[in-house]
C-alpha cells in the first residue's frame, strides 16, 4: 500500500526545556528538581547543584533558539512541540506575580515559530517541578499544587492567547508511577508519615484535578484551542500463548491506560480503584472533584512511542530488555538499539489502533525516535542511515494505521529533533536529532550545529507529505 497522509497532517519535532535550554539561573529563572539530578531520571536528587549535570547548560537553546527554529523551518516543520519551564515563569512556583523575562522568552520562541508558520505545541509540565515546591510542599502530594499549577497555566494561556492552538497538560502523565521525583516532585526520603506508594497515588489524583481544571480554563479563555493529555505508550506482547502470559500481558496493558482513562472519560476506572484499595491505600478527595474530572476531559490523546517488550507470568531464566524507564522480556524477533531498546514499527501501528479503538479521539504522536552514537566522519558529516531507516519504517506504520485501520492521527513530532541531553541517562552521546550538536558527555564542545544526513531525509518526507520514503544509498 502506498503511503498517504491527510493534507493538513502536522509533521515536526519535539524537545523539552530541561533537556535543551540550559541557562538554569539566567534572567530570573528559579531552580527545578532537574537541576539537582545529574545522574538521570531513575536516581534520587542530590542536595546541591553539581557542575557535572549537563542539563544546567543543555545545548544552550536559550541563546540559540532562533538558529535552531530556522533549521526546523528548513526541514519544513508544520509543528514544533516544546515545553515551558515552570520555574522560568514562577521561580519558586508559588508566587503571585510571574517573572516577565520568562514570559517574554517563550513569547519570543512562539513568535519565531509563527514567523515560519510553525504551530507551537506546548507542554505545561515536562518533568521539572520547581524545586521549592518539592521541598516546601512535598511536591504533588500537596493539594496546594493544584492552585499553583492552575495559576501558572492561566498565566501562560492568557499571555499567549491566540498564538498557541495546541497544549498538553503533563508529559507522560503515567510516569510518576515509575519516577515520581521528576514527574511529581516527590523526594522519597521526605515521606515518613505514609507509605511512599500511597503518596504517589495521592499526587496522581492532584495532577488529574489540575489537568482537568487547566483544560476548562483554556477552553473558557480560548475556545478554539485544543488541550490534550500525553502518555507513555508502552506496548507489550505475551511471551507465549500460555493463558497465564496472556493474562499477565492484559493486566500490564491495563496499567498503561489507567490515568489516561481518567483524562478521557472524566472518571476513575473501577480497576484502578480496586488496585488502590487492594493495596490498603485510599485517595483523599474533596467535594466536587468528581465533577471537575468530568468537566475537564481532553480534546485529543498524545503519546510517546519508542519500543515494545514482552510479558510473561514467570520471567525466571528469560532474557530481559531495557526500554523507556521500564524493563520487559526480550523479544527474539526484534532488533535492539545500542541502548538495548527493541525497535518495532509494527508495534506503533498496533498502539495507534489500540488507542483509537479505546478512546475514539484524535491521536498525536509527540515522541518517537532512535537514540544512537552518531559519529562525525572525516568529511565533517554525520551519515545516519540507521535513523532514516527507523523513520521510514515508522512512517509506513502510521500510514497503514490511517488508511487501513481508520485511525484519526493529526500529527507526528520526532523526539529530539536536535541533539539534547538524554533524560534517562543524562548523556549527549545518546543522540536522537536530525541536527548534531558539538558537545560530549562531559560538556565539552563548541555547540556548533551540523545537519545530519537524516536532516535532508526528513525534509523530503515532509515535503512529500509522507509519500516519498526512498533513501539514497
Amino acid at each position: 500500500m502506498k503511503t498517504a497522509f491527510p493534507k493538513n497532517f502536522l509533521w515536526g519535532g519535539a524537545t523539552a526545556a530541561n533537556q535543551c535550554e540550559g541557562a538554569y539561573n539566567v534572567d530570573g529563572k528559579g531552580l527545578s528538581i532537574q537541576d539537582f539530578m545529574p545522574d538521570g531520571v531513575m536516581k534520587p536528587p542530590g542536595k546541591t547543584i553539581e557542575e557535572r549535570n549537563l542539563k544546567l547548560e543543555g545545548i544552550d537553546y536559550y541563546h540559540h533558539y532562533k538558529e535552531d527554529i530556522a533549521l526546523f523551518a528548513e526541514m519544513g516543520f508544520k509543528v514544533y512541540r516544546f515545553s515551558i519551564a515552570w520555574s522560568r515563569i514562577f521561580p519558586n512556583g508559588d508566587e503571585e506575580k510571574p517573572n516577565e523575562a520568562g514570559l517574554k522568552f517563550y513569547e519570543d520562541v512562539i513568535d519565531e515559530c509563527r514567523k515560519y508558520r510553525i504551530e507551537p505545541l506546548i507542554t505545561l509540565s515536562h518533568y521539572e517541578t520547581p524545586y521549592h515546591l518539592a521541598k516546601t510542599y512535598d511536591g504533588w502530594r500537596s493539594r496546594k499544587m493544584i492552585e499553583f499549577y492552575t495559576h501558572y497555566a492561566k498565566t501562560v494561556f492568557t499571555r499567549y492567547k491566540g498564538k498557541v492552538k495546541y497544549w498538553l497538560t503533563f508529559n507522560e502523565v503515567d510516569a510518576m508511577l515509575r519516577h515520581p521525583v521528576t514527574s511529581g516532585g516527590l523526594i522519597e526520603d521526605m515521606f515518613d508519615d505514609i507509605p511512599f506508594e500511597q503518596a504517589i497515588y495521592q499526587a496522581m489524583h492532584h495532577q488529574m484535578i489540575a489537568s482537568a481544571k487547566a483544560v476548562k480554563i483554556c477552553h473558557e479563555l480560548y475556545p478554539n484551542a485544543q488541550v490534550g493529555c500525553m502518555m507513555t505508550k508502552l506496548c507489550f506482547y505475551p511471551f507465549t500463548c500460555k493463558p497465564e502470559d496472556n493474562l499477565a500481558n492484559q493486566q500490564r496493558m491495563r496499567s498503561v491506560y489507567r490515568y489516561v482513562d481518567i483524562q478521557v472519560f472524566g472518571e476513575y476506572p473501577k480497576y484502578l480503584l480496586n488496585e488502590i484499595s487492594g493495596k490498603g491505600y485510599h485517595i483523599n478527595k474533596e467535594e466536587g472533584d468528581d465533577q471537575i474530572l468530568k468537566d475537564g476531559i481532553v480534546d485529543f490523546v498524545s503519546f510517546s512511542y519508542y519500543m515494545t517488550s514482552c510479558m510473561a507470568a514467570d520471567t525466571s531464566g528469560l532474557d530481559m530488555a531495557p526500554g523507556n524507564t521500564v524493563n520487559g522480556v526480550k523479544n527474539p524477533y526484534l532488533p535492539s538499539s545500542e541502548w538495548g531498546w527493541q525497535t518495532d514499527p509494527i508495534g506503533l501501528r498496533i498502539s495507534l489502533v489500540e488507542l483509537y479503538d479505546r478512546y475514539r479521539k484524535p491521536l498525536f504522536i509527540v515522541e518517537n525516535g532512535l537514540g544512537a552514537k552518531d559519529k562525525v566522519s572525516e568529511d565533517g558529516k554525520i551519515h545516519d542511515a540507521y535513523r532514516m531507516e527507523y523513520l521510514k519504517d515508522h512512517v509506513k506504520a502510521m500510514s497503514d494505521a490511517i488508511n487501513a485501520d481508520g485511525v484519526d492521527l493529526i500529527g507526528y513530532t520526532w523526539w529530539g529533533c536536535i541533539d539534547l541531553v538524554s533524560e534517562s541517562t543524562r548523556q549527549m552521546s545518546k543522540r536522537y536529532g536530525f541536527i548534531y550538536v558539538d558537545m560530549d558527555d562531559y560538556g565539552n564542545g563548541t555547540m556548533k550545529r551540523i545537519k545530519k544526513d537524516s536532516f535532508d531525509y526528513y525534509k523530503q518526507v515532509i515535503a512529500s507529505n509522507g509519500e516519498e520514503l526512498s533513501i539514497e544509498k
